[in-house]
């Protein structure tokens, strides 16, 4: 079954994520053991050839192909890095895609459920049939794709022992010849039948049968998609460039990267180790890169982390059917919520939440932001000041000013301007005495005298 570790890095905490290096199952250890102890192998019969088995002259001639082998693997000649990387995310894509378009009834079972009418047998009846016909169109498509649907239901007979089809419905299938898989005559029976349940009333009307059907085919589109992630592969040339790749780059690896004699005085050969550490965990990763991409090329097998299809077959059939029988028009009664007469209410925290409730709303990143008098002078596009008034509360110049400094207090914690709005005047040079000049120029002293006392108060 998939390998679910969500809960155990949930939240990041000292060396998380090396407590999940000592499982088993899932592991790479699990995928690679095979392939890395045939590397050890072959590298420890090399390295007891050459030191115990080859004359002088033949052990000069060894460790110049080691030092020419050696040559290779340390330089790009092999771009394996580029190669698999590529490779394995591209194999990573089309897991993603895969999962994304596994067919699930949900969206499909509630329009059934909210628009095939009737509370007698043949509502039921209809409801029923039509979400056993999307179940069995998904069950035909992943017993294609999936071996282990395929080992679950190796013959339509255990399909219908299942009840996903009927006897007649078994005929009716392979009455109809086709040289292509058949999955899709389920869902075409499905809209034969939400036609026949229009006609009979039972939708009411072409907007709900336009929605099940819409729905319909999202849900055949998805079984489509899985059928043919199945047909067309990672071309198989790109899989064999990647291995050959790699399984090339360790051949080399074996021989030059054992240990010379240091005595002759090879460069980098200056130490007699036995194990060569960093070649092993270049293998590990390199070939572990390798099986990542082969694990996650089909997910319909039999592999740790593949699909569960299985255990989603079982889930949807289930759920279906209570969707659209057991719990049709089966309502709990309507009553008021527990904030009925409440205009303004909190939901309750527990104590090891409760900390949460003090932090402020998030209303955005510029909200707390503070700005100069400077910054609230509005100028025309061409450059010229505007007379800019400032419509205080009406009231004597002492609960002004108090006002102000109120403000001035919530512009200091970063809060809004409730206070004071910007009204915004272009001049009428009709209108322009000096007495309005006038007005204007005291009514700028006073503002800034005000703003002046507002900064020295705080």
């Amino acid at each position: 079954m998939t390998v679910s570790y969500s809960l155990e890095v949930a939240s990041v905490r000292f060396a998380g994520f090396s407590r999940l290096l000592f499982r088993w199952k899932g592991s790479i250890y699990r995928l690679l053991y095979k392939e890395f102890l045939v590397f050890c192998v072959i590298y420890l019969f090399f390295s007891v050839f050459y030191r115990f088995l080859l004359t002088r002259r033949q052990q000069d001639l060894f460790e110049r192909i080691a030092l020419y082998c050696d040559q290779f693997t340390n330089t790009n000649y092999i771009p394996v890095l580029f190669v698999l990387g590529f490779y394995v995310t591209l194999a990573f894509n089309r897991w993603w895609g895969q999962y994304t378009s596994f067919p699930l009834p949900d969206n499909l079972m509630m329009v059934v459920s909210g628009n095939v009418h009737g509370t007698d047998e043949r509502g039921r009846l209809l409801r029923r049939t039509l979400m056993r016909y999307a179940n069995l169109s998904s069950v035909l498509i992943l017993r294609s794709i999936s071996t282990r649907v395929h080992r679950r239901f190796p013959t339509l007979d255990h399909i219908v022992e299942a009840g996903f089809m009927t006897i007649e419905e078994l005929k009716k299938y392979e009455s109809l010849h086709s040289d292509f898989n058949k999955y899709w005559m389920p869902l075409t029976w499905f809209s034969n039948l939400a036609s026949r349940a229009r006609e009979e009333g039972r939708v009411r009307d072409d907007i709900a049968l336009r929605l099940l059907m819409d729905e319909l085919n999202n849900y055949r589109s998805k079984c489509s998609l899985l059928f043919h992630y199945d047909w067309i592969s990672i071309p198989l040339v790109y899989t064999q460039v990647v291995t050959i790749a790699v399984y090339s780059f360790f051949g080399f690896c074996v021989i030059g990267r054992q240990f010379l004699n240091p005595e002759k005085g090879y460069k980098d050969h200056k130490l007699d180790l036995y194990i060569p550490v960093f070649t092993l965990l270049q293998f590990f990763f390199y070939a572990g890169w390798l099986k990542v991409g082969e694990l996650i090329i089909n997910p319909f097998g039999e592999d740790d982390d593949d699909f569960e299809t299985n255990q989603l077959i079982d889930r949807n059939i289930q759920v279906s059917m209570l969707a659209v029988d057991d719990m049709y028009q089966n309502l709990a009664p309507i009553a008021k919520d527990k904030h009925w007469t409440q205009r303004h209410f909190s939901i309750p925290y527990t104590l090891s939440t409760a900390a949460e409730a003090l932090r402020p709303a998030f209303k955005g990143s510029t909200y707390d932001m503070r700005m100069s008098a400077e910054d609230l002078e509005i100028h025309r596009p061409g450059g010229d000041l505007l007379n800019k008034q400032y419509l205080h509360l009406q009231s004597s110049v002492s609960d002004g000013l108090n006002s102000l400094l109120q403000w001035g207090k919530g512009l200091v914690r970063g809060g809004s301007l409730p206070s004071l709005k910007d009204v915004s005047s272009i001049p009428n040079e009709a209108e322009g005495t000096d007495e309005g000049a006038r007005d204007a120029t005291n009514h700028n002293e006073q503002e800034k005298a005000l703003i002046k006392v507002v900064v020295e108060h705080n």
